[in-house]
């Protein structure tokens, strides 16, 4: 599939077709645990093209010949594309899974001994390079009101002062 959502727009008696690409990542600082929970919503079929193309070969989310080999490569795919500092301090992300849902799948990632948030900065360069005008919506929760950027293509980072 080469796009994920369809916007019309009519101008006079014209319709025009526009693909759009796009993530979006939540990440929630949990205080209890002095952790970072973090959820990516990425279209699958975009991933595999991403995943295609980077490791020559092909990949079916839906029917994986092998599904170690498939975690492996989103391993790898994520802990690349995704970085965060907290407080000056790179976070050491751990990949934990995913689960597909309809068009989309939920990537799972964590972070363990992150102190309390005074200023963070995000990279997240997921699919920019497959996909002209990809964005990248970032959610943070401090508390239960977030702090949002959008990133793409040549602005992969972000900062979010608290």
């Amino acid at each position: 599939m080469q796009f994920n959502y369809i916007f019309i727009f009519i101008l006079g008696w014209k319709v025009l077709f526009h693909p759009f690409y796009i993530s979006l990542t939540e990440i929630r600082y949990n205080q209890t645990n002095q952790s970072l929970e973090i959820a990516q919503k990425i279209f699958w079929d975009d991933l595999e093209v991403a995943l295609g193309e980077k490791y020559k070969t092909k990949v079916d989310f839906l029917n994986p010949k092998n599904k170690a080999d498939l975690e492996k490569m989103l391993q790898a795919y994520l802990l690349e594309k995704n970085e965060i500092k907290v407080n000056g301090q790179k976070a050491k992300l751990s990949y934990l899974g995913y689960e597909i849902e309809e068009d989309a799948a939920w990537f799972y990632l964590e972070a363990t001994g992150i102190p309390a948030p005074k200023k963070v900065e995000i990279k997240n360069d997921i699919l920019i390079s497959n996909f002209e005008g990809q964005q990248n919506i970032i959610n943070f929760y401090l508390d239960k009101k977030p702090k949002s950027l959008i990133l793409y293509k040549d602005n992969e980072w972000g900062e979010l002062v608290f």
